[in-house]
């Protein structure tokens, strides 16, 4: 079953201590797409400028990807430019020059509005709801989001959270977001908030799922060829969205603990090359070794 995804579609320019790259493709719709075809087909909505190469578009649509949805209006695409120190936390942002994208109002073609599965990445929350009330009737709703609107526009997300059924943040967002350090506790008032399922990606250490029913946790990959972590978080939603669409599940436990493995499987890729070097070179086979390894790193 298709994947609906919203998000941006931008330029990237990253330094990291294995190197720099300028001017790559990047973007959070881009990275969910892209992971999210390995397991089924994609459908984009975005913006870019005129400057945007029909060879990224190309790419994308290589990859099972609609691009229907997919803007080209007159100005520059999106540009986030950041950098990695050592310890491969979180970037500093450099520079970022919105350009198209700070007047992105998505509307979504017809054949886009049945899709069953739905990822808002990370965007106004506003923008996100709008998304959802041209959507007709679909399974699955998870989206992201990030401090900015934590912060900038609570009271949106907070209504935007009430229409959703997975949540999808990290470590620091949920801690902000409910007040609380302890995760269990954050955990329980972000779930009172709406989304029936929280997951809270912890970056190396891998990624807890909280729903009514339990609490699953997926440790990191052990990996020594770190080159770039930008996009892991949405190739993990990729992951995750892409085996449950693939499989036509929707909230059996067991069929999202495997999501999250999975979301975890293609995030371990994504961070072994800038952009998406890594992903290009992936095939089916590949993916499920890398799952089984994750699975084997938890079993007695």
């Amino acid at each position: 079953m298709s994947v609906l995804v919203v998000g941006s579609v931008a330029f990237d320019t990253i330094e990291t201590p294995r190197g720099k790259v300028e001017k790559v493709l990047g973007g959070s719709a881009n990275y969910f797409s892209i992971t999210t075809s390995y397991f089924t087909g994609v459908s984009l909505v975005g913006i870019v400028g005129e400057d945007f190469p029909v060879e990224h578009i190309r790419f994308l649509q290589s990859r099972n990807v609609c691009t229907d949805g997919l803007k080209v209006t007159q100005g520059n695409t999106f540009h986030w430019a950041g950098k990695y120190d050592k310890t491969y936390k979180d970037a500093e942002t450099l520079s970022t020059a919105l350009n198209v994208f700070e007047h992105f109002s998505p509307e979504l073609p017809d054949h886009y509005k049945d899709k069953p599965y739905v990822f808002l990445a990370n965007i106004d929350p506003t923008l996100q709801a709008h998304v959802l009330e041209q959507i007709q009737k679909p399974k699955i709703v998870a989206c992201d989001t990030m401090n900015f609107w934590i912060y900038g526009k609570r009271e949106e997300l907070l209504s935007t959270l009430k229409l959703v059924d997975i949540f999808i943040i990290n470590e620091t967002e949920a801690k902000d977001l409910s007040g609380e350090i302890n995760l269990v506790e954050a955990a329980r008032k972000i779930r009172c908030m709406g989304p029936q399922i929280l997951i809270i990606k912890r970056g190396e250490y891998g990624a807890m799922m909280f729903t009514s029913e339990s609490v699953f946790a997926s440790p990191g990959y052990p990996l020594s060829n770190v080159v770039d972590p930008t996009g892991a978080g949405d190739s993990f939603a990729g992951g995750f969205m892409g085996y449950l669409a693939k499989t036509g599940n929707t909230f059996e436990e067991e069929a999202l603990r495997k999501a999250v493995v999975y979301g975890n499987t293609m995030a371990s890729f994504v961070v072994e090359g800038f952009s998406f070097d890594r992903l290009k070179d992936l095939n089916s086979q590949m993916i499920e070794r890398r799952f089984q390894d994750f699975v084997a790193l938890s079993k007695v």
